[in-house]
């Protein structure tokens, strides 16, 4: 073989082995807010790839017996910072997912709550990734854009202006970070989500109503939606939020232009998701009722831009509506018989 045989081999294996973590030593993991909609499912995730005893959930909630039986559980309340050291140092933390927040309905039911959460919680988790060299996550949304923002589409770089504590808060989030970048280089990272529908119960968030439709349909046949029926959102399977969470964080620093990029998937009313419902469950109604909650909805995108996302480091989904609805009437007809009801 000639050199540059060699070469070209030995640079096509290293490549490949880039995510896979073989040849090198596996992340220590912490996710802050792991009981929340998407902290189990990217433990289980992560744990997939890097090993279970490496991939720390935490909370200030009891789990149930699944959760705490599935890999390593632990107290960590994001405004205590002593605490937060504590973990970090014990643990010997590397890298630190920040999902601990108040989503956007609740938050604007509690808007002092949601400031000491969303934006004191951060400020410490941040300082403490500065302080320690971690590379830390923190997910922003479609909810860190305001009306004066292009809806459609809506490009990675624009005016924000967002009009709830939940959106300031994740606007905060994103300038504090690349803030950190420039001035400490630290190694933050922020992907915007749409809303992310996954078989878990609503949590409060706008976009949930694409969740709740499914329990309610599957279980009393009705539906009754807070948001009028031509809504149009950005949406992605929690699949999809899962794995561009993943990519991106295994990204090489090199690829990435920015700090912050969209990410999604598709777009969809409330119209046209139950449409494709009527295919798995022909027999079922839904009403309309708006509510506080279409004020929020008129103010976010409709279409997200993510083609930064996917120029820079490859980020492609694989769930379209017809497979979302396909998973979302399996996964949620699954949990009704586990929960017995």
């Amino acid at each position: 073989m000639t050199l540059l045989k060699k070469a070209c081999s030995a640079f096509v294996v290293n490549t490949r082995r880039y995510s896979s973590y073989i040849d090198k030593k596996p992340p220590k993991i912490l996710i802050t807010g792991g009981l929340g909609q998407l902290g189990v499912e990217c433990a289980k995730h992560l744990r997939g790839k890097y090993g279970k005893e490496n991939v720390i959930l935490s909370d200030i909630i009891r789990p149930s017996n699944e959760v705490f039986n599935d890999g390593p559980y632990i107290f960590a309340d994001i405004l205590d910072f002593k605490g937060l050291q504590k973990i970090v140092v014990n643990h010997r933390v590397d890298w630190l997912i920040h999902f601990s927040a108040l989503l956007s309905a609740i938050g604007e039911q509690n808007v002092p709550l949601a400031v000491r959460v969303n934006i004191e919680g951060m400020h410490n988790v941040i300082e403490l990734a500065k302080q320690y060299g971690l590379r830390i996550f923190v997910p922003s949304t479609i909810g860190a854009f305001g009306p004066d923002s292009p809806r459609n589409p809506t490009p990675n770089i624009t005016v924000q202006r967002p009009r709830t504590i939940y959106g300031v808060s994740k606007v905060h989030a994103e300038l504090l970070g690349e803030y950190y970048f420039h001035k400490f280089g630290l190694d933050f990272r922020c992907l915007r989500f749409p809303g992310v529908i996954s078989s878990d119960p609503p949590g409060g968030g706008t976009t949930d109503y694409a969740i709740a439709i499914f329990h309610d349909v599957l279980r009393k046949g009705h539906y009754e939606c807070y948001l009028k029926p031509d809504t149009r959102l950005p949406m992605m399977h929690v699949k999809d939020a899962l794995r561009a969470l993943s990519e991106f964080l295994e990204a090489p620093n090199d690829l990435l232009n920015r700090r912050i990029y969209n990410v999604t998937s598709m777009s969809f009313t409330p119209e046209e998701l139950s449409d494709k419902m009527i295919k798995h469950i022909p027999d079922f109604t839904i009403t309309y009722k708006p509510d506080s909650r279409q004020d929020i909805a008129d103010s976010w995108p409709q279409v997200f831009d993510d083609s930064e996302a996917r120029r820079d480091w490859n980020w492609k989904p694989h769930v379209d509506l017809e497979e979302l609805v396909s998973l979302m009437v399996k996964e949620v007809k699954e949990k009704i018989v586990a929960n017995g009801f």
